[in-house]
């Protein structure tokens, strides 16, 4: 029996405005190509890197986020190797001392967590000509490496997307892996024993579902490999996601290949004697992390499937907590649940349809609370959702005004009903003969001729019992 271990190195574009070490705009995925690019991010000769502090503050929220120990000493080193897309012939990144080390996120253990700069990027498909793009060049990048304690593909994957949930809660980086910005590596090995196996890379892994499929590969590949009494050779390997297989890219380096020294430009860091990275300023910048949203929503008795769906965009997160904040939904779990139900069906439909939510929290909560009461129909509360979600209409006083509260008197019902009856005779007929089937019908024009206004449970029965009168 082989066990797979994995460890994975995760890399996240931080949201600054700057660069890492130069003032350029961080927009590496918008403008024309090498448009935000200057002497330092172009490795012109005699230019001074000055380190952004925004990122350093974004990378060590993070670390909060994750229990990892804060280091009082960091610097940033040299890495140097030499492509196209490294315009200095080495990468500034840290190496002894990370700003992190150590934390954990969805069990997984991490190792550490480093800042460094981004690379830029290198187009291949244009008639044999390589094209580069230093938009990218120097944009802020975390590194993450976990221990190698994972053992399956669902794991990494799962751990994966909390960390993309995580990146995006704390709003440090928009993780989108369609463009580049999270970048999964995983470092994938097997063995019958204790003795870690021959480690192999794969590299830029650009979606959950590759990360899960490339270790599958692996792990099917490297056993083939030793049952046929042949080995596994350390190299990087890329995905090729139409054929779904690995392939090799190049042998893999070691620390010692890169030739890791302090850089003699930047100074050192003690990030606990500097006041905007202390960890009061830590603490005011934390907001309510994605594991501390399940526990209370679960104790509202949310479903964990609707839960996920809050979760998995924070402004839709941000919104339910508004709308918690109302006094009477947290004084309710009932209308707690009704407005996660309602947020995340009709609502997120709206918006993947393009809507934008800009309702106000205490509107929704009205809406919502008019429904529990039974003021109005759960179709006239689909209407007025799709045309107040991108205003700051009153829904109470909307359906005031066009009648359609929801009525529950049965004597105010009693005409509307009469009315149906003599002019349905023969349908009237069929349900008293024993057609149970009539009565549908009958039940659907006595609603429009209620304009959709009548409570349908004190409809029915209100005309079911007209119908035993006229008996």
């Amino acid at each position: 029996m082989y066990k797979t271990t994995i460890g994975l190195e995760v890399h996240a574009e931080l949201s600054t405005k700057s660069k890492m070490f130069c003032g350029c705009k961080n927009d590496p995925h918008a403008g024309e190509p090498n448009a935000y690019t200057c002497p330092v991010c172009l490795a012109h000769p005699g230019t001074l890197p000055v380190p952004n502090q925004e990122a350093i503050l974004k990378v060590l929220l993070f670390g909060k986020a994750v229990n990892a120990v804060q280091a009082d000493f960091s610097e940033f080193d040299r890495k140097n190797y030499f492509y196209p897309d490294i315009p200095k012939a080495y990468q500034i990144s840290q190496y002894a001392y990370p700003l992190l080390k150590g934390g954990e996120l969805a069990g997984v253990a991490l190792t550490r967590v480093h800042l460094e700069e981004d690379t830029a990027r290198s187009q291949h498909d244009h008639d044999g000509v390589s094209l580069v793009d230093f938009n990218r060049a120097g944009v802020p990048l975390m590194e993450l490496v976990t221990e190698p304690v994972i053992h399956d593909a669902e794991t990494a994957g799962r751990f994966a997307r909390e960390l993309q949930l995580l990146l995006k809660t704390l709003k440090i980086s928009g993780a989108q892996m369609e463009r580049g910005e999270m970048r999964v590596e995983a470092n994938i090995s097997v063995s019958k024993t204790d003795v870690l196996g021959t480690k192999v890379e794969v590299k830029n892994l650009n979606s959950f579902k590759s990360v899960e499929g490339a270790i599958k590969y692996e792990v099917a590949r490297h056993i083939e490999l030793l049952e046929k009494g042949g080995s596994v050779v350390q190299e990087t390997r890329g995905w090729d996601e139409v054929r779904l297989k690995t392939f090799t890219q190049r042998v893999k380096e070691t620390a010692k290949d890169y030739r890791y020294f302090p850089d003699p430009d930047i100074p050192k860091l003690k990030t606990n004697d500097y006041e905007p990275f202390s960890k009061a300023r830590l603490a005011e910048m934390m907001p309510e992390l994605p594991q501390d949203k399940r526990i209370k929503y679960t104790n509202l008795g949310i479903p964990s499937n609707q839960i996920e769906v809050l979760l998995a965009e924070p402004s839709m997160s941000e919104y339910f907590g508004r709308v918690l904040a109302v006094g009477t939904t947290s004084q309710s779990p009932e209308l707690a649940k009704l407005a996660a139900n309602y947020l995340t069906s009709d609502i997120q439909a709206l918006i993947l349809s393009g809507k934008t939510l800009k309702l106000r929290a205490d509107y929704f909560v009205s809406l919502i609370t008019m429904i529990s009461q039974a003021k109005i129909s759960s179709r006239v509360a689909k209407d007025l959702l799709a045309e107040i979600v991108e205003s700051d209409a009153d829904p109470e006083e909307l359906a005031r005004s066009r009648g359609l509260l929801q009525v529950s008197n049965p004597e105010e019902l009693r005409a509307c009903i009469e009315q149906v009856i003599s002019e349905n005779r023969e349908v009237v007929a069929e349900y008293q003969a024993g057609k149970e089937s009539a009565l549908q019908y009958l039940l659907g024009q006595a609603m429009k001729a209620t304009r959709g206004a009548a409570n349908p449970n004190v409809l029915r029965e209100t005309l079911k019992q007209i119908l035993v009168e006229t008996r």
